[in-house]
């Protein structure tokens, strides 16, 4: 079993206190987003046998296991995070597997550079994700049913929205929703900055329902990516609740302290809410018009006390352990690659004592008992 050491990137929306409030640390004043635990080659995490994208790379079948090898290639299938929203992150979808790797080779055939700001797919990989919450968490997932979104427009009293609203109420819904954010995203710049001016300050004046989006539009002021975001569910987590983004679900991380878990994959198509490339065919191409709930999860605690998050997904599986005071050890040996990362107390995962942000990765295979008084996520794959 291996301690990790991992790095923290510096995004300019990261909380300047959430995640040093959880290591025990004192803030610098900057940014602390996302701390990635993992191999990604981004930044992959050190081991004191080099970093865990070279102990994988030396060899995979033994730190992997054979089943995850086989499934899904010789390297880590997932990446996980502690991520600290201060601030709006950007309107995002991600492609499905095909849609990746469709986009992947095209762009590679045309000869885009890897690292072009225009580029759309850094991998040919999907992206599916989970976030867990640690925090009271605030997002947006999925789009709103079309006549609840108009209802919420109209009440703003700003007449240059009436469009959006017709529109809102055409049928079907899918067509609806597909017109209105392509209106949103291909009017007029300066026509879209001072409707989102109107927004703002109408959101600012109602508050309730509007206080988030009144939030994004101080943050993010003349971004059409406001309007696209008024489209989308705002979801409010409660610590230990979570939600699960899949393919072509457009969504944005609004603030508070999570846990995040995905497939290994860089590949966002962006919709707002970010001074970044909006490459809006390619990301009409790949979002889902589909209205619905955004389906808030809640873990399922199997016998032995593990608190499972059910996804659609085999690259990744993520649950939870709460141990109790005086506690049983529990063996939680796998034929799987297992990162564990603490998040409350003090829990001892072989000969490494756990506080709050710190982790471990087990190899396949690689006994693993834990014990302690705390709380405890483990990474894995389905293989």
């Amino acid at each position: 079993m291996d301690r990790l050491d991992n790095t923290i990137r510096p995004y300019a929306w990261g909380s300047t206190t959430a995640i040093p409030r959880l290591l025990g640390t004192e803030p610098t004043g900057e940014p602390q987003a996302e701390m990635w635990m993992g191999a990604h080659p981004g930044a992959p995490s050190r081991t004191a046998r080099g970093t865990l994208a070279e102990v994988i790379d030396a060899d995979p079948e033994k730190e992997l296991g054979a089943a995850s090898v086989a499934k899904f290639g010789p390297h880590l299938p997932f990446l996980l995070k502690l991520l600290g929203a201060g601030a709006p992150l950007s309107l995002q979808v991600h492609p499905d597997l095909d849609q990746a790797k469709e986009g992947y080779a095209d762009e590679e055939r045309r000869g885009v550079p890897a690292d072009a700001p225009h580029r759309n797919y850094r991998d040919a990989n999907h992206k599916p994700e989970l976030v867990c919450a640690l925090t009271e968490f605030d997002g947006l997932c999925g789009f709103r049913d079309p006549l609840r979104t108009a209802e919420l427009l109209d009440g703003l009293g700003v007449d240059s929205l009436k469009p959006y609203v017709d529109l809102l109420h055409a049928r079907p819904e899918d067509a609806a929703l597909r017109e209105v954010l392509t209106a949103i995203l291909t009017a007029d710049p300066e026509e879209t900055a001072h409707t989102v001016t109107e927004v703002a300050a109408a959101c600012d004046r109602l508050g309730g329902a509007y206080a988030p989006y009144a939030d994004i539009a101080h943050h993010y002021p003349g971004d059409p990516g406001v309007l696209a975001a008024m489209l989308l569910n705002h979801v409010r987590l409660q610590p230990g609740e979570a939600l699960f983004l899949g393919a072509g679900v457009p969504h944005a991380y609004l603030n508070g302290l999570s846990v995040e878990i995905m497939a290994n994959s860089d590949n966002v198509l962006r919709c707002g809410l970010t001074p970044k490339h909006v490459d809006v065919p390619e990301l009409l191409r790949i979002v889902r018009f589909e209205a619905g709930d955004p389906g808030v999860l809640r873990p399922e605690a199997n016998p032995d006390g593990e608190e499972v998050y059910e996804t659609p997904t085999d690259e990744f599986r993520l649950s939870r352990y709460v141990l109790p005071a005086g506690g049983t050890t529990h063996d939680l040996t796998l034929t799987t690659p297992q990162i564990l990362l603490c998040t409350a107390g003090s829990v001892r995962a072989g000969e490494h004592e756990l506080s709050p942000g710190t982790s471990a990765f087990v190899p396949a295979g690689e006994k693993a008992e834990v014990a302690g008084t705390g709380t405890l996520f483990r990474a894995t794959v389905v293989a």
